[in-house]
């Protein structure tokens, strides 16, 4: 399992907008990671206040952090020198079948699909409660630093 000093260690996301607590697994083709919904996020105050439930933009960014630090995984024990990280570039086929409600834990898992050349596409699933609340498809490219 991996702390949050590892994981911004591996990507360029931070708070308020790091959505990954902790890596469950990780390998060359999957990653499973966690991250508790924060009833006192800022966003409740605005979506949905009497009601709130976390964006789904928010829970696909989650996701697409997740494929991130799979690609990031992979890059630093291929290459740890190097200064480029993944950046989304495609999104489809996104399915929300639940709503995600502050306190809610998410559990991410992440499948490497297709690598070509310096993209890959993957499949993310997310889950509250074992019930899938949300699931896409995606493609990450490796930018260097310097672009973003």
């Amino acid at each position: 399992m991996s702390t949050s000093e590892e994981i911004t260690a591996l990507i360029p996301h931070r708070n308020p907008f790091l959505f990954v607590d902790r890596i469950i697994s990780v390998n060359d083709t999957e990653i499973v990671t966690e991250k508790r919904i924060d009833p006192e996020m800022e966003v409740f105050e605005g979506h949905y206040p009497e009601q709130p439930l976390m964006p789904g933009v928010l829970l696909c960014e989650a996701i697409f952090q997740s494929g991130a630090l799979l690609m990031a995984n992979s890059m630093a024990q291929q290459d740890p020198s190097s200064s480029k990280v993944p950046v989304l570039t495609r999104i489809k086929n996104a399915k929300f079948k639940q709503t995600v409600l502050p306190g809610d834990i998410l559990h991410i898992t992440v499948k490497l699909i297709e690598n070509i050349s310096s993209a890959c596409f993957f499949k993310g699933t997310l889950r509250v409660a074992g019930k899938t609340a949300v699931q896409v498809e995606f493609t990450c490219a490796l930018a260097n630093t310097n672009n973003v």
